[in-house]
């Protein structure tokens, strides 16, 4: 189930939030949300209840024993834990890509190995770093084992995060889960912000979409400008896409009394790329910071030793995000940039005008977008071929000639401005009185736009539901 859906908006939102705020207990407004939250998972892909439903099982357990190991025995249970919930994301998300890459192996070896097809569940991967965050913190003794099955199984299937995020951790929501405070002004203030997310999605994502469709999946060989165009298409739409699921599920989150974290921080105003993975998916920026690069050893094994660990983390960080070289191409593109800043180019750049170390950040995030939407590496071949001339400089085809209308064109333009301008631009405060009316009739203007586009638009599933 999609949030800018109509089944979501009209019937499965409204039934929800009218029995989970006549539920009286906190406990029975957690039994509430934690069957509502596998209705909502089950809406698209029933048969796969069962694997987060295991999931959620063997890691209650799981944490619970490794709570009572002590010493050697404690490491040992947290090993097993670990390899069972990357077997199952290995399974699933991987058995395919590995089997494939080994496949002339095994060819030499005379066997033959037919490539698995699976479906990928729904928001493992996501899932699945709740899980494993839980019981590395259980283990690490930052808070004992939870003892209540529900608690920990709605903060593990919570429906605004459960499929793309953002990553919480369980210390973050704990106290939360067991009791949380309900009023009229959060529940305004996360109205708001889902209104926010929705019209990112359906009014600016969705629009621009078609042109970065246009270029990636129906242009073989683009022009400099259709490359150019579907470029910066989509480098809005991901940005837009994510951020309003985000901004939706944080919304969500403060309505029913949870603080969900922040996910995004104008990162297309950052001016380096280590300014952009502190506010791209920062959730998952953490995570990978405290779950993998400091277990690695972080910067306190010496200089080549970090250098190593960050190419790493992001080689990882590209395979999470999918099961084909062009993730993991781009997960090493931003580990390389990471490592040539620490190397030195960070110093020169603060030396130049910002309207450069803008510009250079930008292009170095762009030029991974195409690695990230390209279907595979000859594609992504020809975008880059394309945005350097190599298929001449101003043609445009058919289908980008149909996707270069007024719908599409004008939710460009703001989204390029909306990405950017609000870090640099200070417009005059107005007092207090006419700030809230003038916010309360933008957000109300947004949500009739946003409801009138949901209701005319078609399916437009977030793009990090495939990770």
């Amino acid at each position: 189930m999609v949030f800018s859906s109509v089944s979501f908006l009209f019937f499965f939102l409204p039934l929800f939030m009218a029995a989970y705020f006549v539920t009286p207990t906190n406990r029975g407004k957690n039994i509430t949300t934690l069957a509502f939250s596998l209705i909502f998972y089950a809406w698209g892909q029933p048969r796969f209840v069962l694997a987060l439903l295991s999931s959620i099982v063997f890691n209650t357990f799981s944490a619970l024993a490794i709570d009572r190991c002590v010493g050697r025995t404690r490491s040992v249970a947290l090993a097993i834990v670990v390899t069972a919930n990357l077997l199952l994301l290995a399974i699933f998300k991987y058995a395919a890509f590995i089997i494939s890459n080994l496949h002339p192996i095994i060819g030499l070896l005379g066997l033959e190995v037919a490539l698995p097809h699976l479906s990928l569940p729904l928001g493992i991967s996501f899932f699945t770093f709740h899980c494993l965050s839980y019981v590395i913190d259980v283990y690490r003794r930052r808070f004992p084992a939870n003892r209540d099955p529900i608690e920990v199984a709605l903060y593990i299937a919570l429906f605004p995060q459960l499929v793309a995020g953002p990553i919480v951790r369980y210390k973050t929501i704990a106290r939360q889960l067991a009791a949380r405070r309900h009023s009229l002004s959060l529940a305004s203030a996360g109205a708001r912000i889902f209104i926010i997310g929705l019209a990112q999605k359906v009014l600016i994502a969705d629009p621009v979409a078609q042109l970065a469709e246009a270029v990636f999946d129906h242009t073989p060989l683009p022009s400099m400008a259709e490359a150019w165009t579907g470029l910066l298409a989509y480098t809005i739409q991901i940005y837009f896409d994510f951020a309003g699921y985000s901004n939706m599920a944080v919304g969500l989150g403060l309505i029913l009394g949870f603080t969900l974290p922040r996910n995004f921080r104008l990162p297309y105003t950052s001016l380096t790329i280590t300014e952009f993975w502190r506010r791209w998916h920062m959730s998952l920026s953490a995570w990978l910071r405290d779950y993998l690069y400091i277990p690695l050893g972080g910067n306190r094994r010496g200089t080549l030793r970090t250098y190593v660990n960050l190419i790493t983390v992001f080689l990882l960080c590209g395979l999470w995000h999918g099961a084909s070289w062009s993730f993991v191409l781009w997960g090493g593109w931003h580990g390389l940039f990471l490592v040539l800043e620490r190397v030195g180019i960070r110093l020169p750049l603060a030396r130049l005008p910002i309207s450069v170390r803008w510009a250079y950040t930008q292009l170095v995030v762009m030029g991974s977008w195409v690695l990230f939407r390209s279907r595979d590496l000859p594609t992504a071949q020809q975008i880059y071929a394309g945005l350097i001339g190599c298929h001449g400089i101003t043609a445009i085809s058919f289908d980008m000639h149909i996707a270069l209308k007024p719908s599409v064109v004008i939710p460009l333009l703001a989204g390029c401005a909306l990405a950017v301008l609000p870090r640099w631009l200070r417009l005059p405060s107005p007092a207090n009185s006419v700030r809230a009316m003038a916010d309360a009739v933008w957000t109300f203007g947004l949500l009739i736009l946003a409801m009138i586009s949901v209701a005319v638009g078609a399916y437009s599933p977030f793009l990090y539901f495939r990770f």
